[in-house]
């Protein structure tokens, strides 16, 4: 039979000294935060209602704004006629793949570097190196690396008797598994020092007990390891993904959406059908529908935690 104690209840009235040092705290926080909320507000919210309103209409901002012409619909049923749009949506889902890959990669050389490498900041220094350097100089070096005739890439291929090698950014068939593999690459560094701090959170009482009771390192991993880090993992997807959608620095200086389209993104469309092309009511349909695209996947992502995370 169960027992409630009444906790005893202050009685004592709010002085005039604590009500000021309330009010006084409130402006303080408001003060402080009031610059961020103002930031969000003009430079995001504004603008993503704005481009909501626009995405309805045939409009080009080198116009002015009284050349604003509604048009309901149409831009959304162009969209899903237009054969480059198509494949820039395809090309980003294709692009997903290179998040779970990154993932694993940094998950196996975080459990590495833990346990079984000396000096392991030097690794993560040299790991990380690729997120803190300027796109354009990693991706200008990635052109290097995979040039046709004169990449070292191709000479290694060459030496070992491949007679035709891959002409990597210029084929399109393997312009897109090239950027790809680049964006593992740049984004290596951050999954590996996040994927190391969570296992550094794991108690050590586990893999000791663990190691009592006779169990392997692989049992350990998939038994301990593992589990203990799917908060990890889902942060990281959900992130993951969300950027990868946002790509678009690394596509226009690497291969400028081609070759024949073959590495193009919603938001490297986007920005040539807004700013080339200047159709900015049609450039904000696209908006619309990758905004669409990411909050759903992020939903399910959300959704679907509850099966596989474990707090």
């Amino acid at each position: 039979m169960k027992t409630s104690v009444a906790l005893p209840q202050s009685r004592e009235k709010p002085t005039a000294g604590s009500r000021k040092r309330k009010r006084l705290e409130a402006g303080m926080g408001y003060l402080f935060t009031g610059p961020m909320l103002l930031g969000v507000l003009i430079f995001t919210l504004i603008p993503m209602l704005f481009s909501f309103v626009l995405s309805f209409t045939k409009w080009s901002f080198v116009t002015g704004f009284d050349k604003i012409r509604f048009n309901g619909f149409d831009n959304f049923r162009q969209l899903f006629q237009d054969e480059v749009f198509l494949k820039s949506l395809g090309n980003n889902f294709i692009m997903l793949l290179a998040v779970p890959a990154g993932m694993g990669i940094a998950l196996v050389l975080a459990v590495i570097i833990t346990s079984h490498v000396y000096a392991p900041g030097a690794f993560k220094v040299i790991y990380f190196m690729p997120q803190i350097s300027s796109v354009v100089a990693v991706a200008v070096v990635w052109q290097v690396l995979f040039h046709p005739s004169y990449g070292p890439v191709n000479g290694f291929l060459s030496a070992l008797g491949v007679d035709h090698p891959p002409k990597w950014l210029a084929d399109p068939t393997y312009a897109l598994p090239s950027v790809m593999l680049l964006m593992i690459w740049i984004d290596l560094g951050v999954s590996l020092i996040i994927y190391i701090a969570g296992i550094k959170n794991i108690p050590a009482d586990l893999y000791e007990a663990a190691t009592i009771d006779g169990a392997s390192k692989l049992a350990q991993f998939r038994s301990i390891t593992f589990p203990l880090l799917t908060p990890t993992t889902f942060f990281l997807l959900v992130t993951g993904i969300i950027g990868n959608f946002k790509s678009f620095a690394l596509v226009k200086v690497l291969t400028d959406g081609g070759p024949a389209h073959s590495t193009s993104v919603v938001v490297y469309d986007m920005y040539q059908t807004a700013f080339v092309d200047l159709q900015t009511g049609y450039a904000s349909s696209m908006v619309m529908i990758l905004f669409v695209i990411v909050l759903a996947i992020t939903g399910l992502q959300w959704l679907g935690q509850r099966y596989w995370v474990n707090y």
